[in-house]
């Protein structure tokens, strides 16, 4: 029946146990669907990005065919060959020549997808224009791009400039800008997104490309290039935006400073988050730095950071040279975590990187851990609708065996009087005797084999102490339930920490009488080889007993140990690593190695009581466990005097810091021998029978039940048990 009933009991165990299964199934699933997902990622990405690229490679091929073509046609060299061959001063007289160069070669621009060309001749003079040719011989290509002409001069090969925007050149030449407007008034056909600022091009809204192909003369030497300029809203960023996937997808192009020279996907978004001006777009006006945090979610960076930002890793790592998959979320120029690739393609002179937003990229995995999280949450909560189910069960359960203890120990319950680590106390009346008595039962949900021994330990040793001053055992057994417990005297009165919270610190005389009594009960435990080990003040009971008034009674035997004999009861034994006992009452060497304890550490108790007893204070100030451990290891004591203003003589105060002492041969050396020297205090007979029986005839239960026994209340910190074997030397 017993093993039926803790079934039953803890078959709200089994959804928690489910729960555990689940959450180490769903751990398991989510590093598999993780890496599941992250390979198909990198294959992803490694694919878009490789198409990216490969389609950027048929285009510049074409590309660059298409101006070899032109450039090598017998017409064009026959065109451009006289230009060529002039200086600066002769062409401004060269105008039909320069006027048939545009007229005849507009129609193949047109033919082939291209509206503008020029003629850059090798000192890097733009010779010739097909929208201006009367300006032909007096604008100089950018410093920016003399390098690619330089390297098409040297090699002989055609070459590709990425995306520039036009730029008023700072020559010392005077009056050339006036060449440049019309010019880029020229290119606007090209670029018309935002209308020009009286008459003249706005900053930022042309953006070109170009192709150039050498142009040689009869012998095959190069004279100049040929140079067509390209629209990239209509090929590469056209291009790039081809292998994107999803909502978030997109593939962009950058140089070696982390501009992005190709359109992003999301310019409206970029403008309502204020990195772009309402009139730009990303082309050449983004700046791919890594923000810091989500700008879409409200990130605002420090100001103090704005000259200083770094590129997104993406880019960063493409700029470096590296080619790069990056599966784990990274921070892009918006701040959004995405998951992309990049490479740096040196023969174009930029890099590309393509990239989605992780959550989007993780979003099979995100769902999966919902569903788990609430699969696991449903079972967490069923196991706990289970547990109060089954802790309303057997609560009913035992006020039902409550009520048949008197069919096994002639005890009827009638109410409930105090609660510790091991079980509840409940006043009971013995049904021949008439006599009150208190039975403490241990509770169902604590009776593992463990709990039980203990329980019957306590019987069992208690039962052979017999001084005035120690709890008396009357009886013991367990009900058909299961519902072990045993019945010992009923006091009525209060314990010691009840009495200094409602009455304060007590008088020196006083507590030298109630730790006399302590000492006495003391003795005899030690003299049988037993030591109590949780002296505190709630364990010691102080009561007006058999006409005797204040009366003490020593408590709760629970953690009583032998020593100095083997012993064979595992229940006894106990865990040397394991601390027990009251933090602010535990002796160092119970903290440091529970089987060094003997009659002395009871004495250390003894003294941290008296202490408390005299200031209303414990021993150590501090917040945890551990402070107050490492306190009683390594710290000494305030003397008593210097907390309190109730008077406090040398002698008490010496005593009671002695017995403080770290080391167990400075504290006196027994019971006995402590009893000695509190008596021959020479304020030992100051608390006397007038004293004692004037303080109970004034004493109020507080609160009273009906035969007026004071409903006992615990110390603020239970007797606790904790491992600090791996923190304690």
């Amino acid at each position: 029946m017993l093993k039926m009933g803790r079934l039953k009991q803890s078959i709200w165990i089994l959804p928690l146990v489910i729960a555990v299964l689940v959450a180490l199934l769903g751990w398991w699933g989510n590093i598999r669907l993780g890496a599941t997902i992250q390979e198909g990622l990198r294959a992803q990405l490694s694919a878009t990005l490789s198409a990216n690229v490969t389609a950027l490679g048929i285009w510049s091929t074409n590309q660059t065919r298409l101006a070899t073509a032109l450039a090598e046609d017998p017409a064009v060299r026959n065109l451009a060959g006289p230009i060529f061959q002039s200086d600066s001063l002769t062409r401004r007289g060269m105008q039909p020549q320069l006027q048939r160069f545009a007229t005849d070669l507009r129609p193949r621009l047109a033919s082939l997808g291209y509206e503008v060309a020029d003629l850059v001749d090798t000192n890097f003079v733009v010779a010739a224009n097909t929208v201006r040719p009367q300006f032909g011989g007096t604008t100089m290509v950018s410093d920016a791009h003399t390098n690619k002409f330089a390297e098409l001069f040297a090699s002989g090969e055609p070459v590709i400039i990425t995306p520039f925007k036009p730029e008023m050149l700072q020559q010392r030449r005077a009056g050339l800008n006036s060449s440049f407007e019309s010019r880029t008034n020229g290119f606007r056909r090209l670029n018309r997104s935002m209308p020009p600022i009286n008459g003249r091009p706005r900053r930022g809204d042309i953006t070109l490309m170009q192709v150039a192909a050498p142009v040689r003369d009869t012998d095959g030497s190069i004279i100049g290039a040929l140079a067509l300029i390209i629209n990239p809203d209509k090929e590469f960023s056209r291009i790039l935006s081809v292998a994107r996937s999803g909502v978030s997808g997109e593939t962009y192009a950058f140089d070696q400073t982390g501009l992005m020279i190709s359109h992003s996907r999301f310019d409206t978004q970029l403008k309502e988050l204020g990195l772009l001006d309402p009139t730009n777009t990303s082309a050449l006006n983004l700046r791919l730095h890594d923000p810091g945090g989500d700008l879409t979610k409200g990130f605002k960076p420090p100001e103090a950071e704005a000259g200083t930002k770094l590129l997104t890793s993406l880019v960063a790592s493409a700029v470096d040279g590296d080619d790069t998959v990056m599966v784990e979320p990274t921070r892009d120029y918006r701040g959004v975590p995405v998951v992309g690739a990049s490479c740096w393609l040196p023969q174009f002179g930029f890099g590309v990187a393509t990239q989605i937003d992780a959550g989007e990229a993780y979003r099979p995995m995100h769902v999966l851990q919902s569903v788990f999280v609430l699969l696991i949450l449903f079972l967490l909560l069923c196991s706990t609708g289970m547990f109060v189910l089954a802790n309303l069960t057997w609560r009913r359960r035992l006020s039902e065996a409550q009520l048949k203890l008197k069919q096994l120990g002639q005890y009827t319950l009638e109410e409930k009087i105090g609660e510790g680590g091991m079980g509840v106390v409940y006043r009971a009346r013995h049904a021949l005797l008439r006599r009150d008595t208190a039975v403490k039962l241990l509770m169902p949900d604590r009776a593992d084999p463990v709990a039980i021994a203990r329980f019957e330990r306590e019987v069992r040793l208690t039962c052979n102490l017999t001084h005035p001053n120690t709890i008396q055992v009357y009886d013991y057994g367990h009900s058909p339930d299961g519902i072990f417990y045993y019945a010992m005297e009923f006091l009525r009165g209060l314990n010691l920490h009840d009495l200094v919270a409602i009455y304060g610190p007590q008088p020196e005389a006083r507590v030298v009488h109630i730790l006399m009594q302590i000492c006495d009960s003391l003795a005899e435990a030690h003299g049988v080889g037993l030591i109590h080990r949780d002296i505190k003040p709630g364990n010691v009971f102080l009561c007006n007993r058999g006409g005797i008034p204040d009366c003490v009674k020593v408590l709760d035997f629970g953690l009583v140990r032998r020593y100095g004999a083997p012993v064979d009861d595992q229940a006894e034994q106990g865990d040397d690593r394991i601390v027990e006992g009251t933090p602010w009452f535990t002796p160092p060497e119970a903290i440091r190695n529970g089987a060094q304890v003997d009659p002395r550490s009871d004495i250390y108790s003894l003294g941290a009581l008296g202490y408390f007893l005299l200031t209303g204070y414990y021993i150590f100030d501090a917040e945890t466990v551990e402070q107050i451990h490492h306190k009683q290891l390594t710290a000494s004591p305030v003397p008593p005097s210097q907390r309190t203003t109730n008077p406090i003589s040398a002698e008490m105060e010496g005593l009671l810091l002695r017995c403080l002492e770290k080391d167990v041969a400075a504290r006196p050396q027994s019971a006995a021998e402590l009893r000695a020297l509190l008596l021959a205090f020479h304020n030992a007979g100051d608390w006397p029978l007038e004293n004692r029986v004037a303080w109970w005839s004034a004493y109020q239960p507080r609160p009273a039940n009906q035969n007026g026994a004071a409903i006992p209340t615990s110390t603020p910190m239970a007797t606790v048990r904790i491992d600090l074997a791996s923190r304690v030397e």
